[in-house]
This record gives structure tokens, sequence and C-alpha cells, in this order.
């Protein structure tokens, strides 16, 4: 190596060293710039991580039974209901709430259960929690998802 080229490899590495000190002085702080995120996510994609990560992987749709809680043929309110319904629900219940809207009806219902018994089960137990909806709320029929 000439002597030339050892003083530029020399003054690169100043140069290099002088940049690096002023980015980290006038950079901001990335962790304490950023807005607070709060991530809401539906219970069933919890359950499919779960499930993910014990090896279950398939998520299938089959004949079962689901919790309805809400029908209304309303066109002027049922909806904005059953979304409002949800969304005080989908916290506080341990399974999936699901809004459907079959003409003319909207509809909300709760849970993938394979048997009358279990969608039995989770009934009364919607219903002691919340005794408002005792007069509305009924076992249905329906295609669930399950994971396999």
């Amino acid at each position: 190596m000439t002597k030339k080229s050892f003083i530029v490899c020399i003054a690169c590495l100043l140069v290099s060293f002088g940049l690096r000190a002023e980015n980290e002085t006038t950079r901001p702080d990335i962790l304490t710039d950023m807005p607070d995120v709060e991530v809401v996510q539906d219970s069933a994609l919890i359950r499919l991580l779960h499930a993910t990560i014990e090896g279950k992987r398939e998520l299938v749709e089959m004949d079962g039974y689901r919790v309805q809680i809400f029908s209304s043929n309303q066109q002027q309110s049922a909806k904005a209901e059953a979304l409002k319904l949800e969304n005080q629900l989908k916290d506080k219940l341990t399974q999936t709430v699901y809004v459907l809207y079959m003409p003319p009806f909207w509809k909300v219902r709760v849970g993938d259960f394979r048997t009358v018994e279990e969608a039995k089960e989770y009934k009364k137990a919607v219903v002691e929690e919340f005794p408002a909806l005792m007069g509305n709320t009924y076992i249905v029929r329906d295609k669930i998802k399950v994971l396999k």
C-alpha cells in the first residue's frame, strides 16, 4: 500500500466516524417519538394462531351450531344495532361474534359449536352474564369454522 492510499484510507475513516457521531446526536429517539398503538384483533385470529403453534393449520367449514343473540329487519336501525352489539360483546365473550346480513334480516351470532349441547351450554352462560339478551337468544344451525 502506498503512502498516498494509506492517507486516503485514514481520512475516509475519520470522516465516517464524524458522520456517525453527528447522526447519533441529531436523530430523534424512535421509541419515544412514536405514538401509542393499540392492536385490536378478532378472537378467531387468536384461536387460529394458537392452533397453528400446536401444529393444526387448517380452518374448515362444516355444519354446526351458533347462539343467535340478535335479529332484526328494521332497515333504519338493524345494521347499526347489530354492529353496536358486536362491539359491546366481542371483548367480553370467549367465542367469535359474527354479524350477518341475510336479507331482510341483520343477525348477530356467537360461536362455532359442533354439537347442540355445547351451544346450549354457551347460551346459558351468555344469558347469565347478559340477562337483557334472554328474550332474543336461541340456538341455530349454521355453517361453522373449526380448526382441522
